[in-house]
């Protein structure tokens, strides 16, 4: 009795042990944002999402894929030649995700998806970029990228693959451009420092010119001025004169000699070295008599 109840013990540990491995093997867990591809007998038979799933065990139904439907990323790198025949190396990430609605085809019709993306960037950017020149292909990188999105997600979209976002991350043409564009730019940059230059040193020597010329219209002002009032004070000094009885000739005679003392005066307190000649009293007579007698000559009332 107690053999055979051995051998029924150990034949039921192997059968719960036979029955968990058979349990464990109709089992399997798909992970979040992925889906399975289940085949029976080398057929496809359905698709499983997240979750516990069971299929028929001994190989009946296997899975033979799973398929991530997150964002994924394919980083490319083309060497082309733009509308001037500038080769240049283009950088591009491709963002792209599986269609949820259509797994079966992007398993089933492609067998290196990344490598087909690959393809129809090529062709999108050697069909696009060289419409531009190496200028304008810096500034319409986002028209490029436009159109090979544009190209790309109507072709793959057939296969079962959602083009989420195509980015030129960089331009890069041969060295020897990049060398030759930076000494135009410098040589832009220090025509336009010189013009800038030259326009300051213009507007100082315009704003010194009108300095100038305002200066010298002020001088002759005061000059003028000047004179006005020399010419007034002489006139009204000549009217007192004349009117406390002395005769034309004794006025001149008076304010010529006044004027000849405040020059000399003038002269004493500037601290020039000028001397009048003659300087004697006796000798300013003498100007005097001349000054006098030469407008005298010249006075058309004695005529």
């Amino acid at each position: 009795m107690g053999a055979a109840a051995a051998i029924v013990l150990v034949f039921l540990v192997f059968f719960a042990f036979t029955f968990l491995i058979l349990l464990l093997s109709t089992l399997f867990i798909v992970q979040q944002q992925t889906v399975a591809i289940v085949e029976r007998f080398g057929k496809f038979r359905r698709t499983a999402e997240a979750g516990l799933h069971a299929r028929l065990p001994f190989g009946i139904d296997r899975v033979v894929q799973r398929m991530p439907l997150r964002i994924q990323q394919n980083d490319i790198e083309i060497e082309t030649k733009t509308k001037d025949n500038v080769f240049v190396l283009l950088s591009l990430a491709v963002q792209f995700q599986v269609d949820d609605k259509k797994v079966v085809d992007a398993y089933y019709r492609l067998s290196a998806p990344t490598a087909q993306i690959k393809s129809y960037v090529e062709d999108a950017i050697r069909s696009s970029l060289p419409k531009y020149t190496l200028d304008e292909s810096f500034e319409k990188k986002d028209d490029i990228a436009r159109d090979v999105f544009d190209t790309v997600s109507a072709e793959m979209s057939e296969y079962g693959y959602i083009i989420i976002k195509t980015l030129i991350t960089t331009i890069e043409p041969a060295r020897e451009v990049k060398d030759s564009m930076n000494a135009i730019n410098a040589a832009q940059r220090q025509r336009q420092a010189a013009q800038e230059l030259a326009n300051a040193d213009k507007i100082k020597v315009v704003t010194a010119a009108e300095a100038e010329a305002e200066k010298d219209r002020l001088h002759g002002v005061g000059i003028a001025e000047q004179r006005k009032a020399i010419v007034d004070g002489l006139s009204e000094s000549f009217n007192e004169l004349r009117s406390s009885g002395l005769s034309e000739r004794d006025i001149m005679s008076i304010l010529l000699t006044e004027q000849y003392l405040d020059a000399v005066n003038t002269f004493a307190k500037a601290g020039n070295h000028a001397i009048f000649l003659p300087a004697s009293a006796s000798g300013a007579e003498d100007i005097r008599t001349q000054i006098m007698s030469a407008l005298e000559a010249t006075n058309p009332l004695k005529k």
